[in-house]
Formats: structure tokens, sequence, C-alpha cells
């Protein structure tokens, strides 16, 4: 169930920047490219009814889609179909931490990322003793752990 979760955490961090973006103006149908059509064909009777913030976000996950490879789309619909997998509270949860996320200064959230890429890097039995530390951990101790985290300089990737 933790694999899970780390999984579904990158999901929303490929996924979720674009439900993330400021409302314009519609997109309309026939400005989507013939590649986006076919692959949005479900929407085109009812694409008008849809919000703005709606459309856009489908326009560009078709875009983004169509520029992956096969094995990225492959590796995409398998986290898509544990997503859907999960019980609806656990998807709540996600998303108000993606939402919490989202929240933070670009600093702290350059720090999160670092912090998760690290965690991922490491072997799995200190992941599972850093997940049984963090979990026995007191209230105070938590802050004081997410206090240290967030005091990290970050590391800027190139």
């Amino acid at each position: 169930m933790k694999a899970l979760r780390s999984s579904m955490l990158m999901l929303l961090l490929f996924v979720a920047p674009s439900f993330a973006q400021e409302p314009t103006a519609s997109t309309s149908w026939s400005s989507l490219s013939p590649q986006q059509q076919l692959l949005l064909s479900n929407y085109q009777g009812r694409w008008d009814s849809l919000p703005a913030e709606r459309q856009q976000a489908l326009a560009r996950g078709s875009a983004r889609w169509a520029e992956m490879s096969p094995a990225q789309r492959s590796r995409a619909q398998e986290r898509f179909s544990r997503w859907r997998s999960l019980p609806a509270e656990e998807r709540k949860v996600l998303r108000e931490r993606w939402n919490q996320f989202q929240r933070l200064a670009p600093d702290e959230q350059v720090v999160v990322r670092q912090n998760f890429r690290k965690f991922r890097s490491l072997p799995p039995e200190q992941r599972r003793a850093l997940r049984e530390r963090w979990q026995q951990a007191t209230p105070v101790e938590r802050r004081n752990m997410l206090e240290r985290s967030r005091t990290q300089r970050p590391n800027r990737r190139p």
C-alpha cells in the first residue's frame, strides 16, 4: 500500500499540474488537433458544456499523451488504473495532500521533491525503517522532522 501511495504521489505530480492552472477562456473543439479530437472523442458531444478549466485540462492532457512514447503511455495507464482502484476516501486524502503541496512556496516544493527523490532512492529496508520512525513519532517529533526538512537548502536540478 505504501508503494501505491508513492506511485500515486508521482501520478499527482505528473497529472495534477494540468488542473492547477489559472482558468482562462474556453477551448473550442475545432482548435484541438485531429489527434486530440480522436483521443477526446468521448467528449465531443458535450465539449461545449464542459467548464473552461476542464476543457483546458483535457486539451493539455491529450497534448501530453500524444507526445508520450509507448512505454510512457503504458506507465501512465498503469498509474491511472491504480488511482481508479483506490477507495474514494484515499483519493480524497491524496487530493488534499496535493492541494497542500500546491500551496507551498516554490522553494519549499523543491525541497519536498528532493526529499521524495532521496527517499525513493533508498533501499527498501531503509525506507521501511524511516516510515516506522515517522509512524512512531509524537506530533512534536513529527513537527521537528518537518521543520528540519523545510529548512534544508534546495539544490536545484539542472
